[in-house]
């Protein structure tokens, strides 16, 4: 079984080994320890893809462990599978009307610069 050490993983992933920690005290991912050092599963590496992906497109921490905790429920992960698509459906629709918003104020500024010139 594939294992990554804290360095490992974070140069993977493009963060730092104290993000790791962090999430790791928020627990959202749960190494193993061989001594003083962590050692990170299969598990442990997706769930940290899954939660930087959440942050990127605005999750909070709460949502995101939400989430990652449907993966325990014994249904095949249809729970947590369903439940992430209707999350990640909302927050698209949500950035979409952002975008929406922000094209709309920026015509308005290209027109007010057009008339001042």
């Amino acid at each position: 079984m594939r294992t990554w050490t804290i360095s490992e993983l974070s140069n993977e992933c493009g963060i730092t080994p104290r993000a790791i920690r962090f999430y790791e005290d928020e627990n959202l991912i749960h190494p193993t320890r061989v001594g003083q050092s962590r050692v990170y599963a299969a598990r442990d590496r997706a769930r940290l893809a899954l939660i930087l992906r959440g942050k990127r497109v605005g999750f909070s921490l709460d949502e995101i462990k939400e989430m990652l905790d449907l993966y325990d429920v014994k249904d095949g992960q249809a729970t947590q599978l369903s439940y992430t698509i209707k999350k990640f459906s909302q927050r698209i629709a949500m950035l979409e009307q952002q975008r929406a918003d922000i094209e709309h104020s920026l015509d308005l500024r290209d027109a007010e610069l057009l008339r001042e010139s």
